[in-house]
């Protein structure tokens, strides 16, 4: 935890983005780290864990993070908990709470109540169109011989 605190902290005082950092970890060895970098990178997804995700998949050679442990210096948003569950580390570490983020200007609370809202009633509408064309793909994805299952 103390290494994706001061993670948090560089980032934060090199300007590279907002102050929070993450670390991956299998065994004793640090595999994939990450600090933000939305502003530096002008990526909204460049949250700490989704670029430490990003560098221990890289790392490892996979897709998974099996027998991996997450320390975070925040409690993920709900963007970065859909790379995490993705990803499938064994645990998950936080620090500060998503209210302390909030109380320093990084609130997401209104993500998670729009998750619950039905999608046509959504701050950003959700459309629901091609869908007769776009399943065709998944039909040709279950008789590919040749696909790498995940």
């Amino acid at each position: 935890m103390q290494a994706a605190i001061a993670l948090a902290r560089e980032g934060m005082n090199s300007g590279e983005g907002g102050p929070f950092g993450c670390v991956i970890v299998k065994g004793n060895e640090i595999i994939g780290q990450g600090c933000n970098a939305v502003t530096s990178m002008y990526d909204p997804t460049a949250h700490a864990e989704v670029v430490a995700i990003r560098n221990a998949c890289l790392h490892l050679q996979s897709h998974q993070l099996t027998g991996c442990e997450l320390y975070t210096s925040c409690e993920p948003c709900p963007m970065c908990m859909g790379a995490i569950y993705w990803a499938r580390p064994a645990t998950v570490y936080f620090g500060a709470t998503r209210f302390d983020a909030a109380f320093a200007g990084f609130d997401d609370s209104f993500i998670y109540e729009e998750l619950g809202i039905p999608m046509e009633n959504r701050r950003i509408p959700m459309v629901h169109t091609g869908r007769e064309m776009a399943v065709k793909v998944f039909e040709e994805w279950m008789l590919k011989g040749d696909k790498k299952e995940y």
